[in-house]
């Protein structure tokens, strides 16, 4: 395994690269499979033909039909949110369903952002 933002060779079990110290499976310049310099937008490695896997649309290893359905139905709860691992932005979306019936709106957002694949998961952000 080799990290996808500089190259370096990676052990499997490696949570971040030492030698740039992003996380692994972050980045889209490398191929994780060989090592070789990709183009962002690829789809698959040219040097050994492998699919590289986007970084927006990964949902946190979950379905996007079930995601987008949760949103939908369920959005201006957060259950998507607390799905996904987003424990901050889901308890958001619930103070501003019940304080300023606002939750709605930020998870049709929400919903259309995971039908393009422009959703990105980061637990750590709070919108």
């Amino acid at each position: 395994m080799f990290c996808k933002n500089c190259g370096e060779q990676m052990n499997d079990n490696q949570a971040i690269c030492l030698k740039c110290g992003v996380k692994t499976g972050d980045g889209v310049n490398f191929c994780a499979n060989c090592g070789q310099p990709i183009n962002p937008n690829a789809e698959v490695c040219l040097s050994c033909g492998v699919a590289v896997k986007k970084a927006g649309g990964d949902l946190a290893g979950k379905d996007k039909l079930t995601i987008a359905l949760l949103a939908f139905f369920l959005g201006g709860l957060g259950i998507h949110n607390f799905v996904m691992g987003e424990t901050k932005k889901g308890i958001i979306k619930i103070v501003f369903s019940f304080c300023f019936y606002f939750g709605w709106v930020l998870a049709l957002i929400d919903f259309v952002k995971v039908l393009t694949d422009k959703y990105v998961v980061d637990p750590d952000k709070y919108f």
